[in-house]
């Protein structure tokens, strides 16, 4: 196995098959030249291509999913959660779900030109929109395009309810649009919280802030108004689940109108990199973490199906929930869900097109 390359989260970078893709293999000479120049083992440089999509908004009808619509303004994502569910969509592109997601990036510097005209559209209907339920928002790219920005920028002046999820405290950068938002009931957030051990937060989720940097983005959000979450997600059982109390009371202090959870899930290609994670950090429980995690998916390393692939099942599905629940009672949370307003959205008004009489 290969060793782990410092600051990656993924070990191999294996491309998928699943498409019928052919593997591939890299030529030798190649290999020689670049083992010359960068070493045995070199680390992987981030890179970034623009990419031009015709359409922004992307449109599911899960029924376990309570949002009908998102935006992902790039692909991949720089944090190298390894057990990030979005992997599996580098196949497309003929990447690796490996450190090809975390290295090999794509920026959607159109978005927001592409929002507008979709919200300018006739016939569209007002819902909240997701942001950044794929990929993060606010990876450190974001501080460079500024894509999630401007994409607040246009919601902001349609007041259009939108929802943001991310694991990163860049998201203060745009607290003067969230919090004029958050006063008209137009905005929720939800902050990622999977552990508060530095050292595991190190290796599962490499390029992410760290834990106390999000607790203080929470606090700085509650402070402005700014209806926030914090999302427990994913709880990976012996590893991360005996700190299931312990959040769950750090968000209540940092002021959190709530907090949910997710157990693992490791879907497609994401399973084996899990598992090469495993023998490479815990090889020491590594065998007894992926029998918890097929118990609570039904024997399987994964389990696909609407509303038991967010819930679990089994006695240590129902254990962690119980906890959880209990966890959130003496905290003083209440099962808040957040409701955002829609009567309030204005289309924009596009160059070149008739503005509305009324």
């Amino acid at each position: 196995m290969m060793p782990p390359t410092p600051g990656r989260g993924a070990i191999s970078n294996a491309r998928s098959t699943r498409f019928n893709l052919p593997q591939r293999e890299d030529d030798g000479d190649w290999l020689d030249e670049r083992q010359a120049i960068d070493g045995k083992h070199p680390r992987p440089r981030t890179t970034v291509q623009m990419v031009r999509p015709k359409t922004i908004i992307s449109y599911n009808s899960s029924p376990d999913i309570p949002f009908d619509r998102s935006i992902n303004t790039m692909q991949g994502c720089e944090h190298g959660c390894v057990y990030c569910f979005a992997r599996p969509t580098h196949a497309f592109h003929d990447l690796s779900p490996g450190l090809d997601f975390e290295t090999r990036l794509f920026a959607k510097p159109d978005a927001a030109a592409l929002l507008a005209w979709e919200l300018a559209a006739p016939g569209y209907e007002c819902r909240p929109i997701a942001l950044g339920t794929n990929t993060d928002p606010y990876q450190p790219l974001e501080r460079r395009f500024r894509i999630a920005r401007a994409c607040l920028e246009l919601l902001a002046a349609c007041r259009h309810p939108v929802t943001i999820t991310t694991k990163s405290d860049r998201i203060l950068a745009d607290v003067d649009l969230l919090e004029r938002m958050g006063a008209d009931g137009l905005v929720a957030v939800a902050i990622s919280l999977t552990s508060l051990d530095a050292r595991i937060a190190r290796t599962l989720e490499p390029r992410a802030p760290h834990p106390e940097r999000r607790l203080a983005a929470v606090r700085r959000l509650a402070d402005a108004g700014i209806p926030v979450h914090v999302s427990i997600a994913p709880v990976v059982p012996q590893i991360t689940d005996h700190e299931i109390e312990v959040l769950v009371a750090r968000a209540a202090e940092a002021g959190a109108r709530g907090v949910f959870f997710l157990p693992i899930r490791l879907p497609h290609e994401v399973a084996p990199l899990f598992r090469e994670w495993l023998d490479a950090h815990y090889p020491d429980r590594a065998a007894k973490v992926m029998a918890t995690i097929r118990s609570i998916r039904g024997g399987r390393d994964n389990d696909p199906n609407f509303f038991s692939r967010m819930r679990g099942g089994g006695p240590w599905a129902d254990l962690i929930r119980r906890r959880f629940d209990i966890a959130c009672r003496r905290a003083g949370f209440a099962c808040e869900r957040w409701s955002l307003r829609t009567d309030l959205f204005v289309p924009p008004a596009l160059p070149g097109t008739q503005m509305r009489l009324l």
